[in-house]
């Protein structure tokens, strides 16, 4: 077992990743690959909280109007979460890896009510602790759920998941030209509205409290590995 410079780490998940290939729901071809890479990282002695949002169902600040009022919509995407993390922690088990799903909305039907006394016991344990539900409150997103997490739960680092490698001065999914940044400051990732990869909160919250952020392709073999390791990929945001 190799030693890492990481002891701790929050991975934030987006609910569209989830899907993989497909428009709704969860793929679990995805949360298994997922998994195995988890796997590496907790084998090599890191502690992994993981956040994941439910943009593949719900996104509440999407669906709110016509009758539906804001807080509701909020409501129906932390539950929408919710159901993410169910099926990530039965297919993490199925793959080896012991995982609680900690909720913070109500819901003891079907996962843990979340404490920081359980979380921090079930890490100390070796377990995966996947918090479901955001902060229950509407208004704030995952992003900035996992940010909060991050911080009350003593993670020395947030792993931002994208679909790209990391950061790029303009989005490469319309620019071929477009070129990845090795690291970018709070105050730019702030200020520079080119720069979407999080909620202006979150990073906000993690400028005010000095809280790297790591953005990077978690579905590229290794690279979560890599990065608890201390390799430099994707894009450092501090």
């Amino acid at each position: 077992m190799s030693a890492t410079p990481y002891k701790r780490v929050l991975l934030k998940l987006s609910g569209e990743q989830l899907a993989g290939k497909y428009e709704f729901g969860v793929d679990p071809e995805i949360a298994a690959l997922l998994a195995g890479e988890v796997k590496k990282v907790v084998d090599a002695g890191c502690q992994v909280v993981v956040i994941a949002g439910g943009g593949n169902m719900v996104r509440g600040a999407e669906i709110a109007g016509h009758g539906i009022r804001r807080v509701t919509a909020d409501q129906m995407g932390m539950l929408s979460g919710l159901i993410n993390c169910m099926a990530m922690t039965d297919i993490f088990e199925a793959n080896g890896v012991k995982t609680r799903c900690l909720s913070n909305i109500f819901a003891q039907q079907v996962a843990e009510s979340y404490s920081y006394r359980l979380a921090e016991k079930h890490l100390q344990k070796g377990r995966v602790v996947i918090v479901a539900g955001g902060t229950a409150r509407p208004y704030v997103t995952h992003d900035t759920a996992a940010v909060s997490f991050a911080l009350e739960l003593d993670c020395q680092l947030v792993l931002k998941a994208t679909k790209f490698e990391g950061v790029y001065d303009k989005d490469p999914a319309q620019f071929d030209d477009a070129v990845k940044l090795e690291h970018v400051s709070f105050q730019d990732a702030v200020e520079n509205n080119s720069i979407k990869v999080m909620d202006k909160a979150a990073i906000g919250l993690a400028m005010e409290q000095d809280k790297p952020i790591a953005v990077f392709d978690v579905m590229k073999p290794d690279n979560l590995a890599k990065i608890v390791a201390g390799e430099a990929v994707g894009t450092m945001i501090s």
